[in-house]
């Protein structure tokens, strides 16, 4: 067989599943290769975008190396370049830095922001489809909140803090969802009132979210509305300036940030492929996603669209962006192979709307309707069923940590509860076991033979025990001495170690107080009753720093206190040496154990704003006499 070349424009989710499907099928076809083309080095995970935009999650995190996606393809080709022409009669593609001939040539470059030719967008709106303008966005949202802060007039102040999504889609709806959760972050990291910062949805139609059913897009729609955004229907935008936008009813709305998710079409490079275009651009291909002016051109995703599924096409979304690269990859190695070809057959799961990092609502496999924390799970599944198939394992371990154990500001779906910004999450087991260890060596201390509230005297210093004179001394005297000698003589096998010996006795780290100890001891602890008083409230203060430490509450005072107890055990000859690992285990926990699953995480965060506020007042970015 001759050399077969097949080149691939685009590494989107389009372009990427039609090179894996061409690589899978000619994998032992050593005359067939396959050249991706990108004018970056790096497939964009575009549903994630504005995550990107609104800081939930780091750059890198949308960015999936193609190198990473097809290592050990070896029937594949990665080139990173400027596309600059496609010459359909020579079958020649031609980029800034070269030519590449072809056999079979599949176009899926996507497609961009349709403005719908709106005055103003292209000078003064941001776009969101792009890793660029997701960056872009985010740049000019923390800028212009600082330097909202800073500014005394009211009237720009306020519109520099209003910030408006135009587009009632999934894309425009997940980025409102976003500036929800970042609206309280920056006016803190700015030093403002939350209820400053504006957030405005703007849908030119009656509806929101018109791919999912009425019920879930009115979830979204309650939802939104609940955390006080402003969602305007039916409004259509005529024009944006720098500094406002004006609407159809002529009405003017001060702000310098539009985000503009309205629409899309093809993309504007496909102009010069001398192509039939259909609606918004979009190339026009039959059933096997087939150029009708070139049997050998395909066109796959965003960028195609195929007659029989209608005016519109297939939905621009990523299952079918996979589903047309795959079918224009499957009807090549038919051609090439000389079977027969199959159709496209439009087939969807179902569709996720995220709004914000808790919320969600879904409609999956057509039946299945969920909302809430389980609507934003079921996301992350998809998401991460979406690696597993592409044998990325790298990037379901990069996307996992992004999204629930490096994200900051509790930000991810369990509040923030397994981030390492802002807890110890693996120290939660150490925890749980150092408090029950407490617990259990207290549970002896109040019941029982042993225990220390049955008015019977524990603690082994020898001046609380009366002095035995005389061999015709009372039984209560000779018990009392025996007590003594029981509590304060060392065993006689007693070995050093730091962990347990079978067999062997453990060695007091200190047999009798130090004198300068026994002295403070004595004043402290004078008498019987004292003592019995303090070791039936230290065992109290034992019960209550452990319930602390297993339920996660002012860990740091707590396991603090444990190490000072550790201190006062071994200064009394009350410890040994192979528990020295326990104030060790306290120290680590000392490190924000409490706010991985435990009360430290609201009541820490509550203190420090409610003390804060009490003792400081209200902290503002500017301060004036009035």
């Amino acid at each position: 067989m001759a050399e077969k070349n097949i080149v691939v424009l685009g590494a989107g989710f389009a372009g990427v599943a039609a090179t894996r499907r061409l690589a899978k099928r000619f994998k032992k076809n050593h005359d067939v290769h396959i050249t991706l083309i990108d004018r970056h080095s790096y497939m964009t995970y575009m549903t994630e975008l504005h995550e990107v935009a609104t800081d939930r999650v780091p750059l890198e995190s949308v960015q999936y190396d193609l190198g990473r996606l097809f290592a050990h393809k070896k029937n594949v080709s990665l080139v990173t370049d400027n596309v600059t022409k496609v010459d359909h009669d020579k079958n020649v593609v031609t980029t800034e830095h070269g030519r590449y001939n072809y056999d079979y040539l599949i176009l899926a470059m996507g497609a961009e922001s349709n403005d719908f030719g709106t005055p103003g967008v292209k000078e003064h709106g941001f776009s969101l489809w792009s890793f660029e303008d997701a960056v872009k966005i985010k740049e000019h949202i923390k800028a212009t909140v600082a330097a909202a802060a800073l500014e005394h007039d009211e009237a720009k102040r306020k519109a520099m803090l209003t910030f408006v999504v135009v587009g009632g889609g999934f894309t425009g709806v997940e980025t409102i969802g976003e500036m929800i959760d970042w609206r309280p972050i920056l006016a803190k990291e700015n030093k403002i009132d939350p209820s400053e910062i504006t957030l405005i949805l703007d849908e030119a139609v009656p509806t929101i979210l018109n791919m999912l059913d009425r019920p879930d897009a009115d979830l979204a729609l309650r939802f939104m509305k609940k955390k006080g955004v402003d969602v305007r229907t039916s409004t259509p935008i005529t024009e944006i300036g720098a500094d406002y936008m004006t609407l159809k009813d002529g009405n003017h709305v001060p702000t310098h940030t539009v985000i503009w998710t309205a629409g899309l079409k093809a993309n504007t490079d496909t102009s010069d492929f001398d192509m039939e275009q259909g609606r918004a651009g979009r190339l026009v291909t039959n059933e096997f996603m087939q150029s009708k002016q070139y049997a050998n051109t395909y066109v796959a995703g965003d960028l195609s669209l195929n007659t029989n599924e209608g005016d519109r096409g297939t939905p621009q979304i990523v299952e079918a962006a996979e589903q047309t690269g795959n079918t224009a990859a499957e009807h090549i190695v038919a051609t090439i192979n000389g079977t027969t070809p199959k159709p496209l057959k439009s087939s969807y799961s179902g569709f996720v709307v995220s709004i914000g990092a808790h919320y969600s609502v879904a409609n999956v496999f057509g039946s299945i309707h969920l909302s809430g924390w389980f609507g934003t799970i079921m996301k992350h599944m998809i998401n991460l069923l979406y690696f597993f198939t592409t044998f990325a394992g790298y990037y379901i371990f990069q996307y996992s940590m992004h999204e629930f154990f490096r994200n900051r500001h509790g930000r991810n779906p369990f509040w923030g509860h397994i981030s390492r910004y802002g807890n110890v999450l693996w120290s939660v087991p150490a925890r749980i076991f150092y408090a029950s260890m407490w617990l259990v060596d207290c549970w002896y201390k109040i019941q029982g033979s042993g225990s220390w509230f049955n008015g019977k005297l524990r603690l082994p210093f020898t001046w609380l025990y009366p002095k035995v004179t005389t061999s015709g001394a009372s039984e209560a005297a000779g018990t009392a001495k025996k007590a003594v000698e029981t509590a304060a003589a060392a065993p006689t096998n007693e070995f050093f170690s730091l962990s347990y010996d079978y067999g062997k006795q453990p060695m007091m780290i200190f047999k009798h107080l130090p004198s300068w100890y026994e002295s403070v001891t004595k004043f402290f602890i004078p008498n019987k009753q004292t003592a019995l008083f303090m070791q039936e409230f230290m065992t109290i203060v034992e019960i209550a720093l452990a319930v602390c430490i297993l339920l996660g509450l002012f860990t740091w005072l707590a396991n603090a206190i444990t190490i000072g107890l550790v201190v006062v055990f071994c200064l009394s000859g009350m410890f040994y040496w192979v528990n020295m690992w326990m104030p060790f285990m306290a120290l680590a926990l000392m490190n924000g154990s409490g706010r991985a699953f435990g009360l430290d995480f609201w009541v820490v965060p509550w203190l420090q704003k409610h003390l804060g506020h009490w003792w400081y007042g209200d902290l503002k970015s500017i301060y004036s006499k009035n």
